[in-house]
């Protein structure tokens, strides 16, 4: 095409050399301006990958001569924020937790940093608003197996429920009456009967009144007499309509028979105690937080009074 190339007198500016149907395309030079911001944009490109890592390899990429990575500037980020809370951390780990009330202040920062805690740790099985699922608790209501004073909390979050590896683990078994062969279907279906009327969900019927008798020589011995549970050994009350599995008769009738089994981990061995600790405080504070026992009795007391106070 070169020898069909020409200037094109108007212009002045030689043309590409090829042309269709009468028309012909001027090979017009690129601006100036345009060209210099492409060349500075190619030294700027060599430049960044000199000094920052850009050429990706098989299991990394080239750190660059100024060793600067984003993970690296998070890292720092996180321990500056690290180093500002720690007197924090120090302060509540140091605090008896029977007395964190006694410092509205700490027990405030307690809470906020539990928040953040719990929906990294916590959300997974508790549901982000801490409202659970069958066999998840909700944690907003004041319904406790164990209790939910704060020194409760914190001990279950420290040595979970029923982690066969650990000795201090919180740890009750309710026995497979059907499964284990120990009550015959008809007798489960009239302990059901008699465990929703103690819920308020059925009313009393010659099933329920078997049932009683049934309870009594079976259930008693941990839900007590009057079903409303016993938090030493973990049973629950049976008598608030509140239930981890479900209060309709397939529930309790797969309860009675096989048993549940739920397990939480302990966190002791997974989070530093500054973290347990906000934990437990974020817990208390959604709503179903509790008075320590020790306390209750005397609540004119102030809660710095006594340091040998037992829950």
């Amino acid at each position: 095409m070169s020898e069909n190339k020409r200037v094109d007198k108007p212009t002045g500016t030689e043309t590409v050399g090829h042309e269709w149907d009468g028309i012909e395309e001027l090979d017009t030079p690129m601006p100036r301006w345009w060209l210099w911001t492409l060349y500075a944009t190619i030294i700027w490109a060599i430049g960044y990958v000199i000094l920052y890592p850009a050429i990706p390899m098989v299991n990394s990429a080239s750190e660059g001569l100024l060793g600067w990575s984003s993970r690296g500037e998070y890292a720092q980020a996180v321990s500056a924020r690290e180093r500002e809370l720690e007197p924090i951390r120090q302060a509540l780990v140091s605090t008896d937790i029977r007395k964190l009330h006694g410092s509205p202040e700490l027990m405030q920062q307690a809470v906020e940093g539990g928040r953040s805690a719990f929906k990294v740790h916590c959300v997974q099985c508790h549901g982000s608003g801490a409202a659970g699922s069958a066999g998840y608790p909700n944690l907003n209501d004041d319904d406790w197996l164990w209790g939910g004073d704060l020194e409760a909390i914190e001990y279950t979050l420290i040595h979970g429920i029923r982690n066969p590896d650990h000795e201090q683990t919180r740890f009750s078994q309710m026995p497979a009456f059907g499964r284990d062969g120990i009550l015959q279907p008809g007798e489960i279906q009239d302990l059901v009967s008699h465990v929703r009327v103690l819920a308020g969900r059925e009313k009393q019927s010659a099933a329920a009144t078997r049932g009683a008798m049934l309870f009594e020589a079976n259930c008693a011995i941990c839900h007590g007499s009057d079903g409303t549970g016993d938090r030493t050994q973990g049973a629950p009350n049976l008598t608030d309509a509140i239930s981890l599995y479900g209060l309709d008769r397939a529930s309790l009738t797969n309860t009675i028979t096989n048993s549940r089994y739920g397990v939480m981990p302990r966190w002791g061995q997974r989070l530093d105690s500054a973290t347990i600790r906000m934990l437990a405080a974020y817990v208390y504070s959604l709503g179903g937080g509790e008075k320590l026992p020790a306390l209750e009795a005397t609540a004119t007391t102030p809660v710095e009074s006594d340091g040998d106070e037992q829950s």
